[in-house]
């Protein structure tokens, strides 16, 4: 049975202990994120959101070129560290990458120049939202995953390496694949400070 909505919510969490263990085939990771893609809603139902899912190979490549371009900028000395994070990161069994189309963004900023500039925000939105429903749905077919930025460090190499039109903004890596370790415990803050409602 499917679990409740709310229960998959509070489920997703922040895995940094992943492995390359497959828990659901690569036809179903597609059907999962191709449906979230149509899906998700979109400021003016502008369908600006892009992804490219890399799979094997690919996903290591995608850690090795992050791992690479980050070692020309951290000291050596200091190094140890962010290498075990891309190590880590490039454990997991693939990694979902967030673009917008900004040839869309640009479009309805034309269409509709009162509101030109809250298009790129909304833009964020519309992909937060996305980032959102994926990383709930993985979690669903039992993969752990994180959310990444390392744009726009590696947005040039990306590009060039799997093809991505130049419009395409990347916007966020997520790196998911079978749990191997639990998240830390989760403190909240007190809702009433967070929620009022009134009647």
């Amino acid at each position: 049975m499917a679990k409740d909505f709310l229960k998959s919510v509070e489920d997703r969490r922040t895995y940094y202990g992943i492995s390359k263990e497959a828990v659901a085939s690569d036809e179903r990771i597609q059907e999962v994120v191709e449906h979230a893609v149509k899906h998700t809603p979109s400021s003016f139902n502008s369908q600006s959101a892009r992804v490219v899912v890399l799979l094997g190979d690919n996903h290591d490549k995608l850690w090795n070129i992050t791992k690479e371009t980050l070692r020309k900028m951290v000291p050596a000395d200091k190094f140890a560290p962010t290498e075990d994070k891309m190590n880590a990161f490039g454990s997991g069994y693939g990694t979902v990458l967030f673009f917008e189309d900004q040839k869309v963004v640009e479009g309805l900023q034309e269409a509709f120049a009162s509101y030109a500039d809250n298009f790129p925000i909304w833009s964020h939105h519309s992909s937060g939202m996305l980032q959102f429903v994926i990383w709930t749905a993985l979690e669903n077919e039992g993969f752990g995953a994180s959310l990444q930025h390392y744009n726009p460090l590696i947005d040039n190499e990306v590009k060039q390496e799997w093809n991505v039109p130049e419009s395409w903004k990347l916007i966020a890596q997520m790196p998911f694949g079978k749990p191997v370790a639990v998240p830390g415990e989760k403190e909240f803050q007190p809702l009433e400070n967070r929620v009022k409602i009134y009647k």
